[in-house]
């Protein structure tokens, strides 16, 4: 029995030793701890072109569909997320919302504006651009004095930003030096964007917490990210879910030209990880085209699919996402003093990941969010 007292799991007892209260049967169901979504964008719809949707739509309207997208997550049993880009905070809005009981979801850890350079990856859409050092630590700042829970660094190319390779540094060393420093400073870590391998030992240099996508990672690479403790958060599904959807879509041809050959290399980039015993943490990049807020089961799947064994998948979406992102004395286990973040589903996670999507039962910080029992 695990006994719930407020907003925390109180106890972990045998039947009979709870004492009085009120008892939930979860006879038949798996219970685990609500799970991790490390990598979203709670401003980006999802749709083939999420970038004209949010250039489109009004900023009033971007926080009511945030807000929307965010009780999507806690339903699907997402019980805490990382927003690593937003639209003018609107994220930091909707957390607060959040967790003053104002409306149901998850626990966000938000980031506020990513900082490219000019011109760089997201710089047309969830970035602040600056050049140089100086004006990297400023623009650090300024996140953290927004509210900033983490830093978002972009230190390479990416697929979704026109003109841009994927495979090209951005991001100077100095730069991302300052970037990381800035953030730990302030007792917040600080994750990159980063998918060319310059641009990934930069950040490694820089002393970065966690690279985001990681999809031209070497063997070399792979080592030093295991000795330096920095994590992987693949998003594996993002690129994919571009391609099996391609233009015939709506997706940019850009974007799907762009997926179509990192792919592979992404699938690999993610074996290499695993191979030098690299922590890798389940994210999706939710708000990408055709790559909705909610479920996580398609990125697990992939994860289990290029080789990761499915308790180490759940284990990268619980336990080893809540170190990852520095939550651990938090959340992430079911333990007694632990938030009480708990997911109730059919089946057994273990034997076949889609169990996950067959939700039950969501108790997001001690508030009760779906109940289907």
């Amino acid at each position: 029995m695990v006994v719930v007292e407020g907003r925390r799991i109180a106890a972990v007892v045998s039947e009979g030793q709870a004492g009085e209260g009120t008892v939930v049967d979860l006879g038949g169901l798996t219970l685990l701890p609500g799970l991790f979504n490390c990598h979203t964008h709670l401003c980006l719809s999802g749709a083939a072109d999420p970038v004209r949707v949010l250039a489109q739509e009004s900023y009033p309207t971007t926080v009511i569909q945030a807000t929307l997208r965010a009780r999507h997550n806690v339903e699907a049993g997402v019980t805490t997320i990382r927003d690593l880009g937003g639209r003018d905070y609107a994220e930091i809005a909707v957390r607060d919302a959040v967790r003053a009981g104002l409306i149901p979801g998850p626990r966000i850890v938000a980031a506020g504006r990513g900082v490219c350079m000019t011109g760089g990856h997201g710089w047309q859409l969830l970035a602040r651009q600056a050049d140089g050092a100086d004006e990297v630590r400023k623009a650090v700042r300024e996140q953290l004095r927004a509210g900033a829970d983490v830093i978002k660094l972009l230190a390479t190319g990416g697929v979704m930003t026109p003109g841009v390779d994927p495979s090209s540094a951005q991001l100077t060393v100095d730069e991302l030096r300052a970037g990381v420093e800035e953030a730990h400073k302030a007792r917040r870590k600080a994750a990159a964007h980063a998918q060319a391998e310059d641009g990934i030992a930069f950040c490694l240099s820089a002393g970065i917490d966690t690279i985001e996508h990681g999809i031209f990672l070497t063997e070399a690479l792979a080592a030093r990210m295991a000795a330096q403790g920095t994590a992987l958060v693949a998003t594996l599904v993002a690129p994919h879910a571009i391609v099996e959807g391609g233009t015939a879509a709506g997706i940019p041809e850009f974007a799907v030209t762009k997926s179509a050959s990192v792919r592979e290399r992404h699938l690999e980039s993610f074996r290499l990880a695993m191979r030098a015993g690299v922590r890798i943490a389940a994210g999706t990049d939710a708000g990408t085209p055709l790559n909705p807020h909610g479920t996580i089961v398609p990125e697990l799947l992939l994860m289990a699919g290029a080789g990761m064994p499915p308790l180490e998948v759940i284990r990268a979406a619980t336990s080893v996402a809540a170190a990852v992102t520095g939550l651990e004395a938090e959340t992430g286990r079911v333990a007694p003093g632990l938030a009480a973040d708990l997911l109730a589903v059919e089946g057994n996670p273990a034997d076949s990941l889609k169990a996950l999507d067959m939700v039950r039962l969501v108790i997001a910080d001690g508030r009760t969010v779906v109940s289907r029992l």
